[in-house]
């Protein structure tokens, strides 16, 4: 059982967040772009450390659909066709409570690659 459980999970689409809240009174407000380059696929993440794919070109994604997977998990749709990540109650807790620090790390990445964000 996962130690964080979420207590409402909402799509928002015109700012394109996922707005989740859990159990300790936790909130947070899930950017699709950071959702989506932060994946825990094997398609993002690799097959093991090192393996890293930096996502380019994810400022626009939205995310179409929420699939609940059990009781520990939802899959997120992509309207880019990605779907094979599946977000455990844990993960989405730990990408709320590091976002500022993924979030700088992904934008220095993007930066060190000569990549633009265009927004």
């Amino acid at each position: 059982m996962s130690a964080h459980q979420p207590t409402d999970l909402v799509l928002k689409q015109q700012s394109r967040v996922l707005a989740v809240a859990f159990d300790d009174g936790t909130a947070y407000q899930l950017p699709y772009e950071y959702l989506r380059v932060y994946s825990p696929s094997a398609e993002v993440k690799g097959h093991g450390p090192g393996q890293a794919v930096l996502q380019v070109g994810k400022e626009n994604v939205t995310v179409v659909r929420a699939e609940p997977v059990g009781h520990y998990a939802v899959r997120l749709v992509f309207d880019d066709g990605h779907d094979s990540g599946l977000y455990s109650w844990d993960y989405l807790y730990k990408l709320g409570s590091n976002f500022e620090a993924n979030w700088r790390d992904y934008l220095d990445a993007l930066t060190q690659a000569g990549y633009e964000r265009k927004v």
